[in-house]
């Protein structure tokens, strides 16, 4: 019998401001309800989680605001762009995650969209919270420090 390659992960989408932004406290592995046209567009690379986030509603967790845009060649099968899109969890980790939201004023933000091994659509979900205004000055001060000593360590060889 033919042994299947493995796939490698591939990445389509990611949110880069993120970790800039919000101090993760946690992540998790979702799956997403997609119809086949919003995987075919997925599938392009032209998809974007930028603005988006994951909220809790009616004892599910919903992505809201992810773009993923129109299959050209779909025509009238076509999906709305910014519709909300169900994130496929197990119900404890929906409990827990919805807990961590309510309760301690968390936020679930989206790190990035890929293809896993089997070729499904997986979405990095972090529970994190907002940071402010002076931390994000710390994170920059020491990451434009990690930077400068790095140029100070290769000039001296």
């Amino acid at each position: 019998m033919a042994e299947k390659k493995e796939r490698p992960i591939k990445v389509v989408a990611e949110n880069r401001k993120a970790r800039f932004n919000f101090a993760i406290e946690d992540t998790l592995e979702a799956g997403i309800a997609l119809t086949g046209t919003e995987v075919k567009s997925i599938r392009n690379g032209k998809s974007t989680i930028a603005e988006s986030y994951a909220d809790p509603k009616d004892g599910e967790i919903w992505l809201i605001n992810a773009n993923i845009p129109e299959y050209l060649q779909a025509n009238r099968f076509n999906h709305e762009p910014k519709r909300p899109r169900k994130l496929l969890l197990h119900r404890k980790q929906i409990n827990k995650l919805m807990g961590a939201v309510e309760r301690q004023g968390m936020t679930l933000v989206p790190l990035k969209m890929y293809f896993n091994e089997r070729g499904r659509v997986k979405l990095q979900l972090a529970l994190a919270k907002g940071k402010q205004l002076h931390d994000k000055r710390d994170t920059e001060k020491k990451r434009d420090w990690g930077r400068e000593k790095g140029r100070i360590m290769r000039a001296r060889g």
